[in-house]
């Protein structure tokens, strides 16, 4: 386990002023826990009452979470879509976007949005990162390179940006070109890879058609290759680094073959972690090595999984993330990924500009606060809580735990850190020290990705165990508890037919499994066991006044329990 300082050099500390004010509920005098239950959403039951196919979190074993929201209720919490910022309602929330609206307590607009209006009005093509990576594709005898997750969950990337970055390229006249596709099967169905990598040879077949040279040169499943987070596993970068630069890995005639041949290899494998790939041509040798003076954009423009990447081409002889010789590339990612530590230096769409979070403003009224998660949720509960900042915003009253992630299948460890977890927040609730504490606990997003049914109800209840043990502490304490997750995932574990919601079936009969977020609401509750505050509004009571709650409100939910006022701007807290 590990004590944190925030990552990077530290921001300017706050000046004095500006502090919160106090609120019409007196000053929590007892801490406030926030407990962020990732990836566990609501779905409604069969109609015989039964659980709904597929629904882990109602076939797992939950006392906790029973008497829980049989004591004080849940209000259902709009996760996805317009809530979280997404371009559409259609669009699934997911980790990055729900802790933005958490700590933020608003909406804004998120990168998929961003990207996807810069395309449509043509301001990306006039912005100075596209400009200096096509005026240095136009000087090099080098194709120019495009490194990302290959679909359309909408979540890291989206197939239609990079098609678009593709068509302008060659319309600007870069003749030869290179996309290093990584296999997404985890923000959409499990085996789908063939289907995007099918449009993209669409596309490719378009552009070469007018004489040009743009083919797939490299990629591999993602969660073996090159996207790792929070340095869980360099060795995923690496295998990605030497596939996509050094041209380094198992050899195929096409990216086509490559697929082919690694499912064949490992039937049943899911998209996400089939091995990385190496394209060769006629004579064996690779088509699309990224070489010094070539041009490079990394098309993701969701941060945690595409930093380690950007390291690795931007920090020189310094790197240690992994041996490897820098390349003298043009880098520039689809957004910046850390604005703090201004990573990557060179972006082709602004990220969105978070200010006045709930931490910050928290930090400005001397208040102590804990984040702690394990490896695989840090950044979550500090970075993007934090509205995209590296560092806290006062380091002498925040304290920043990482528990260390195990490096196995989520699907063999599914309790994962849970207790641990649950251990620094009991330190902390004895010790009094700090007014707020939020934690997340992974394992029903982690888990859930795997599509392993079984897994994930043993994660979710590994889940309840901890929870009763945080919820005891919390009533030693004297203190208040909210309950939520930041997006659905375990609660769907099969993918469904639109028009009937039954299961889809595989060609061996059995359900198929989903790996991705869902589009379900997730749940708020309000641990008052003594008594101390106002509750929350029901369901029917937030329809009655008009409101629709997402996860924004929980800021200022947070801040008025602890008796503050939240800022002008917030969306509206759900107490009574």
């Amino acid at each position: 386990m590990m004590l944190k300082p925030p990552a990077g050099p530290l921001p300017t500390p706050l000046p004095a002023g500006a502090p919160l004010r106090p609120g019409r509920l007196p000053r929590l005098s007892a801490p406030l826990v926030i407990a962020v239950m990732d990836g566990v959403g609501l779905r409604a039951p069969a109609p015989d009452g039964a659980p709904a196919a597929g629904d882990a979190l109602a076939l797992a074993r939950t006392p906790t979470l029973d008497a829980l929201w049989a004591r004080y209720g849940r209000l259902p919490l709009a996760a996805h879509g317009r809530a979280v910022g997404m371009p559409t309602d259609a669009d699934m929330g997911n980790s990055e976007v729900g802790h933005n609206a958490l700590g933020a307590g608003r909406v804004f607009e998120q990168g998929a949005s961003l990207v996807r209006d810069a395309i449509a009005s043509g301001a990306l093509w006039e912005g100075e990162g596209w400009r200096w990576l096509i005026e240095g594709a136009l000087a090099t005898e080098e194709p120019m390179h495009w490194i990302g997750l290959l679909s359309d969950g909408n979540v890291h990337s989206h197939q239609d940006h990079l098609h678009a970055l593709l068509r302008r390229a060659a319309a600007e006249g870069v003749r030869r070109g290179r996309v290093h596709a990584l296999w997404d099967g985890r923000d959409v169905s499990e085996v789908s890879a063939h289907l995007y990598l099918a449009r993209l040879e669409e596309v490719l077949a378009e552009l070469n058609a007018q004489g040009l040279d743009y083919r797939v040169a490299s990629g591999g499943g993602r969660m073996t290759t090159t996207m790792d987070r929070y340095e869980a596993d360099w060795a995923m970068v690496e295998r990605g680094w030497r596939a996509h630069v050094l041209g380094e890995g198992p050899r195929h005639p096409s990216a086509a073959a490559a697929l082919a041949a690694a499912r064949a290899a490992a039937p049943g494998i899911g998209d996400q972690a089939l091995p990385p790939f190496v394209v060769v041509d006629a004579a064996g040798e690779p088509v699309g090595p990224i070489r010094d003076g070539a041009s490079v954009c990394l098309f993701n423009f969701r941060g945690d999984r595409a930093i380690e990447l950007t390291r690795a081409f931007e920090e020189g002889e310094g790197f240690g993330g992994f041996g490897r010789a820098p390349v003298r590339a043009r880098f520039a990612g689809m957004t910046q990924y850390d604005g703090d530590l201004k990573r990557p230096a060179r972006f082709l769409v602004s990220p969105p500009q978070i200010n006045g979070t709930m931490g910050e403003l928290l930090a400005r009224s001397g208040v102590r606060q804990l984040a702690c998660s394990e490896t695989q949720k840090f950044g979550h509960v500090t970075y993007f809580w934090n509205g995209n900042r590296s560092g806290a915003f006062d380091p002498a009253l925040e304290t920043y735990v990482e528990v260390p992630s195990d490096g196995v299948p989520f699907e063999e460890r599914p309790w994962m850190k849970a207790a641990e977890v649950t251990d620094v927040a009991l330190r902390a609730l004895e010790e009094g020290r700090h007014a707020l504490i939020r934690l997340n606990y992974a394992n029903g997003d982690m888990v859930g990705h795997t599509g392993d049914l079984r897994a994930t109800v043993l994660a979710l209840e590994a889940l309840d165990l901890s929870l009763a043990r945080l919820l005891r502490g919390v009533e030693r304490a004297g203190g208040l508890a909210l309950i939520t997750a930041d997006h659905g995932n375990a609660e769907q574990m099969y993918e469904l037919d639109k028009q009937t919601g039954a299961p889809l079936r595989g060609p061996d009969g059995a359900p198929k499994p989903l790996t991705s977020h869902t589009l379900n609401p997730v749940p708020l509750t309000l641990f008052d066991p003594h008594g101390k505050a106002p509750r929350l509004l029901t369901a029917e009571e937030a329809a009655a006044a008009g409101l629709r709650p997402g996860l924004a409100n929980v800021a200022a939910t947070a801040l008025e329990l602890m008796g503050f006022e939240a800022p002008e701007g917030y969306e509206r807290s759900v107490v009574r």
